[in-house]
């Protein structure tokens, strides 16, 4: 019993030890801040001694500049005149203030009017011939423009007799082209169905036709002396029926007869 009596008391007395310990520090720290903190005096300042009013009127100062007139106003070291601008009050401006108007000359147009550019050109392989002036190339189908589209059921008459003149005249425009590409101006190849003045080799498909009679020009065209040339000549359409037997055979014995020209017609 007496030795937990004596651990009791210990444990007591170092409680009381720590506290004290505790308590002087705190006292030691609120000592060192109350000595290193100012002290600070307040002054109360004298009451303001009530200086007599004076009854004089002040001094007068220097005038103030005059407002500018109304029919100028200040710039930099000039004065400007203004124009009045008031309601049913329009002057003329004064002298050597407006410059006369001057007419200066247009400027030149940002494309060339004079100067037309040439249509495109595209190029059409493995041309077909449809009719005498129809052509079809893929599934492009070409119309030989400044002559009259002709059908391949047309028949003519000659000496009494009709023969097929649209499938001769077809036949010998595929001899005349003979698996050639076209070239037409003004053709761009996007359209299914065109109208346009083709050529092959560099000759036009048209005035080879028109210039042989398997095509009529349409009127107003620059082919229709091609066609009256045709017409005297009696050849394609108007002439007879190239495919009969009984005319006149060639003369074997003149070597340039056995020659056959490129744009002749071919013997059906």
């Amino acid at each position: 019993m007496r030795p937990r009596l004596f651990t009791i008391a210990g444990g007591l007395a170092a409680l009381a030890l720590y506290a004290g310990i505790l308590m002087t520090g705190a006292a030691v720290i609120r000592n060192r801040d109350s000595a290193a903190a100012p002290e600070f005096v307040l002054e109360t300042p004298e009451a303001a001694i009530d200086e007599p009013v004076s009854e004089e009127p002040p001094a007068e100062t220097e005038a103030a500049p005059p407002a500018p007139e109304p029919d100028t106003m200040p710039g930099k070291g000039s004065r400007v005149a203004v124009r009045p601008v008031e309601p049913g009050l329009f002057a003329q401006p004064e002298d050597g203030i407006a410059k006369p108007l001057e007419r200066i000359a247009p400027r030149p147009p940002l494309s060339k009017t004079g100067e037309k550019e040439k249509p495109a050109s595209a190029v059409f392989p493995r041309p077909v011939a449809l009719a005498a002036g129809l052509v079809r190339s893929g599934e492009t189908t070409l119309q030989l423009k400044d002559i009259e589209p002709e059908k391949a059921e047309k028949v003519c008459e000659a000496n009494g007799k009709s023969w097929p003149c649209g499938m001769v005249a077809r036949t010998a425009f595929r001899n005349f082209l003979r698996g050639r590409a076209l070239v037409c101006d003004g053709a761009d190849g996007s359209s299914q169905t065109l109208n346009a003045r083709c050529s092959v080799g560099g000759q036009d498909v048209a005035e080879w036709l028109v210039g042989n009679g398997w095509a009529t020009p349409l009127p107003g065209t620059a082919l229709e002396p091609k066609a009256e040339a045709a017409r005297g000549a009696r050849l394609g359409f108007f002439g007879d029926d190239p495919r009969d037997l009984a005319r006149a055979p060639l003369a074997l014995d003149d070597p340039a007869a056995s020659i056959a020209p490129e744009d002749a017609a071919p013997d059906l």
